[in-house]
């Protein structure tokens, strides 16, 4: 019974999965073009005031993660209808939001197939320790877990090593074609650095620029993490976990306010999506909201999302996150409850 559901929840996405061309260029009119734009605001505006240039720095950065929401949908193949639209389109966002096209593409489908899968983690996902894998870890994986956890290290060192380093290299048993793709974004990359930085300035460059990249991955890596890293999650070892379960329970639906919804490119509908991959992001909406069984979903609002934060751990056992303090409250109840049994 609970599998015919299952069954029927994701034909009821079918409607919703063929991508319009008129939107995708709609969206690719109000993203790409406003955020070209508001850069070379920002540049102009460095004779008027630097904060001025802050300003209009940190709204191309909201830009940017629409920018990459395009990306992402070519990766998924559900931005256009045609393969090779989604492919030229998603190297040109890829090198514009740091990311080889091919390579993510790579790691973010094994992550759809395996999220929440304790048993199959460790690719496109966030580092994440049960309970019991934390206590019986030697003391230098704990450190480098709860410094990986470290909103400093995660929110701000995080899009630094992800972005600029990591992604730079070629993963290991990758194909000539991913190879090349990842080769190709890099040289792109450099190049633009380089024009940009003669033309007008690495000053000027590494002020606007390094505002736009700082904001847009901060606020990149915070989406991703809270859509996984809610209290009642959803995790199960591989005889256990179902996709379905994965996708609804173990997939936060962000509910933002209006302006934030659209700058982020509805990925708040993350249920939706891990449910469908082939819906473009201006569709997940309108999928949610017609579909009964999804409006039950785990929700997350911009103030409680806050609490994500001190989820560090999941507790198989209790089947949520805690946190480093409520484990160590927890461990010390149980050393004062222990003598007297």
């Amino acid at each position: 019974m609970i599998k015919e559901k299952q069954r029927n929840l994701r034909k009821q996405m079918a409607p919703f999965e063929k991508s319009t061309t008129k939107n995708s260029i709609l969206q690719i009119g109000n993203t790409i073009v406003p955020f070209f734009l508001l850069w070379i605001l920002a540049y102009q505006s460095l004779s008027i005031s630097y904060v001025l240039t802050v300003i209009l720095s940190v709204i191309a950065a909201g830009f940017l993660v629409r920018v990459f929401i395009i990306f992402h949908d070519c990766c998924h193949y559900s931005f256009f209808k045609n393969r090779k639209a989604n492919d030229i389109l998603g190297t040109i966002t890829g090198i514009l939001t740091l990311f080889p096209y091919r390579q993510w593409q790579h790691d973010h489908s094994v992550h759809h197939a395996t999220s929440s899968n304790l048993d199959k983690r460790g690719t496109g996902d966030i580092w994440m320790l049960t309970v019991d894998e934390y206590l019986e870890a030697d003391r230098w994986t704990k450190i480098k877990y709860r410094l990986y956890r470290n909103p400093f290290v995660m929110f701000v060192l995080g899009p630094i090593y992800k972005f600029l380093i990591e992604n730079r290299f070629n993963r290991k048993g990758a194909r000539k074609k991913e190879r090349i793709n990842t080769y190709v974004t890099n040289v792109a990359i450099v190049g633009l650095v380089i024009l940009l930085s003669f033309t007008l300035g690495w000053q000027s460059f590494l002020l606007i620029q390094g505002t736009i990249f700082m904001v847009s991955g901060a606020a990149g890596i915070w989406l991703f993490y809270v859509q996984h890293t809610f209290e009642d999650s959803y995790f199960e070892e591989d005889e256990n976990w179902e996709y379905v379960r994965a996708a609804v329970e173990g997939s936060s639906f962000y509910k933002l306010p209006k302006a934030l919804q659209w700058f982020t490119g509805n990925i708040g509908y993350h249920h939706v999506h891990h449910l469908s991959p082939r819906i473009p992001n201006y569709k997940l909406e309108q999928a949610h909201e017609n579909t009964p069984p999804l409006q039950n979903v785990p929700t997350v609002t911009l103030a409680t999302s806050i609490e994500s934060i001190k989820f560090h751990l999941w507790d198989e056992t209790e089947k949520k996150f805690v946190g480093f303090k409520e484990l160590k409250a927890k461990k010390a109840n149980k050393a004062r409850v222990s003598p007297e049994l």
